[in-house]
C-alpha cells in the first residue's frame, strides 16, 4: 500500500506541475494580451490626440485664410477705383465733387473691410529694392540715377492675406548694372 500511497503522490505531484505549468503558460499568454491591447490602446490615443491637434490646426487656417478667394476676387474691384481716382482731374473733380467723395468714401470703406479681416496692402514705393518675395517684376529698364533691382515704377499695389501673399506687387525694376 505504501507504494500505491508513493505513486498516487507522484501522480498527484505530476499532475500539479501540469496544472502550474499550463497557468503559467496561460498567465504568459493573459501577459501578452494584455501588453498587445495595452500598446494598442497607447497609439489609439496618440492618433487620436494628433487628429485633435490636426483639427484644431485646420480650423484656424480655414478662419485665418477661408476667406482668401472672395479676397483675392475683391482686389479688382480695388484696383479699378483707384484707377477711377487717378483719372480724375481738377475739373472734373470740381463739377463732381460729390461723386468723387463718394468713389473715395468707397474706396477707403473696402481698405477698412479688408484690413478688418487680415488683407493689408504691400505698398512699394519708387527707389525701393525690389523683393521678389512681395513683388512680380513687370519689366526691367535701363534709367539713369538707378541701381539694379531698384523698382522704378509700380503698376498695382500686392496685398497680404495675415503672413501669405495674397497678390504680388507689380513694379517695374531698373536693368542698370551701375547706379
Amino acid at each position: 500500500m505504501a507504494q500505491e500511497d508513493g505513486a498516487a503522490t507522484e501522480e498527484r505531484a505530476i499532475e500539479e506541475l501540469v496544472e502550474d505549468y499550463l497557468e503559467a503558460d496561460e498567465i504568459d499568454a493573459l501577459r501578452a494580451e494584455r501588453d498587445e491591447l495595452r500598446d494598442r490602446y497607447m497609439r489609439a490615443l496618440a492618433d487620436a490626440e494628433n487628429a485633435r491637434k490636426r483639427s484644431d490646426r485646420d480650423r484656424r487656417e480655414a478662419e485665418q485664410y477661408g476667406s482668401t478667394r472672395l479676397a483675392r476676387d475683391l482686389l479688382p474691384v480695388y484696383d479699378n477705383l483707384n484707377r477711377a481716382l487717378a483719372a480724375v482731374t481738377d475739373a472734373v473733380r470740381d463739377s463732381n465733387a460729390a461723386l468723387i467723395e463718394g468713389v473715395e468714401l468707397t474706396l477707403r470703406e473696402l481698405g477698412n473691410v479688408m484690413t478688418k479681416h487680415g488683407v493689408r496692402a504691400i505698398t512699394p514705393k519708387v527707389g525701393d529694392t525690389f523683393d521678389p518675395q512681395q513683388h512680380q517684376a513687370m519689366f526691367e529698364a535701363p534709367v539713369p540715377g538707378t541701381k539694379a533691382g531698384e523698382i522704378i515704377q509700380v503698376m498695382t499695389e500686392g496685398f497680404m492675406l495675415h503672413d501669405r501673399l495674397l497678390r504680388p506687387a507689380q513694379v517695374g525694376v531698373s536693368s542698370n548694372t551701375q547706379g
